[in-house]
């Protein structure tokens, strides 16, 4: 298996990170559904955008998960959090920049850090997106094609060309003495008045997405928190996790569980976003800490760990 970048990160990071993730890949082959490994290989090039943005890329399509370029400043990762006030910037020459096309769109929750630039991208890109309810109400909100949009609950299985993405019911990690999701809520039924302040991007229910690409599949939570009833059995050759979970008792330890132990664990959401993308990563999570509990869990997943705008070959 080999392995292209697009630029060389500030810290050789991944030579000290790498475990024996091979043998792993075929253990997961052996197990079968359709959400398992298989022997060949898809092509698919795994692009980390910052935070929960990826891009998935093969010769015939581009999927993106949380596609969120324009990284306008929040405070998020100061001691005072996030400023719910903070105005909602669409940085348009940021994303055709940095995400030139798109076929399917993923939407995990209604964060502005996941779905502030979706509608803009969808509108210029013709892409299908899917999302919750109060998620596609949003982003309607917000100028997105209504045409476009696909609502989903959980539980689906969408056949798409060279691929199929399955939806799972999530949660959002929770925070404080009460354990509440920042900015929760739902907004069913009408669209609402546009979304100005980053507080009226809401959670909006939480999706995990499978992303099947036949030789090589894909598991992205959204959030530090797992449902292990509805996810159990799931064998994907990556699984993306983030720090946190701090209310998830065994967060990392159950997901890797119920996922098989799969060969690989991509290190997702550790970025400062209010840094920029352009220049190597600065951490706003922990994500040493979660190496080592995937370590100590797992042994034979291999933990990657990529920088802003780097890629990795599956």
């Amino acid at each position: 298996m080999t392995e292209k970048r697009d630029r060389t990160p500030a810290l050789q990071r991944r030579n000290l990170l790498k475990g024996t993730g091979v043998a792993a890949v075929a253990a997961a082959a052996a197990g079968g559904g359709v959400a398992a490994a298989q022997t060949d290989t898809a092509g698919v090039r795994l692009r980390w955008l910052g935070t929960n943005a990826w891009e998935f890329t093969t010769e015939a399509a581009t999927v993106l998960i949380d596609p969120w370029v324009s990284r306008f400043p929040t405070g998020a990762y100061t001691s005072g959090g996030a400023d719910p006030e903070t105005k909602i910037e669409v940085h348009e020459d940021v994303i055709d920049e940095h995400l030139p096309k798109a076929d399917t769109i993923l939407v995990t929750h209604g964060h502005w850090d996941h779905i502030a630039d979706v509608p803009y991208l969808a509108g210029r890109t013709g892409a299908t997106v899917l999302g919750t309810e109060t998620h596609l109400n949003l982003m309607r909100a917000m100028g997105a094609p209504d045409d476009q949009l696909s609502q989903v609950a959980g539980g689906e299985l969408y056949q798409f060309e060279g691929y199929t993405v399955e939806v799972f019911r999530s949660s959002h990690s929770t925070s404080g003495e009460h354990k509440r999701i920042l900015f929760g809520g739902t907004r069913p039924g009408e669209v609402p008045k546009r979304p100005k302040r980053i507080k009226d991007l809401i959670e909006g229910g939480s999706l995990t997405y499978l992303l099947d690409f036949g030789g090589v599949s894909f598991f992205n939570m959204g959030s530090a928190s797992v449902h292990h009833h509805e996810i159990e059995g799931v064998r994907p050759t990556v699984l993306f996790l983030q720090p946190g979970g701090g209310h998830t008792p065994d967060f990392v330890e159950r997901a890797l569980e119920s996922t098989g132990f799969p060969p690989y664990v991509v290190a997702s959401h550790w970025d400062d976003f209010d840094e920029p993308l352009t220049e190597p990563a600065v951490k706003g999570g922990d994500w040493e800490a979660l190496r080592d509990r995937v370590a100590a869990a797992s042994p034979d997943t291999e933990f990657l760990l990529l920088d802003h705008l780097e890629s990795h070959d599956f």
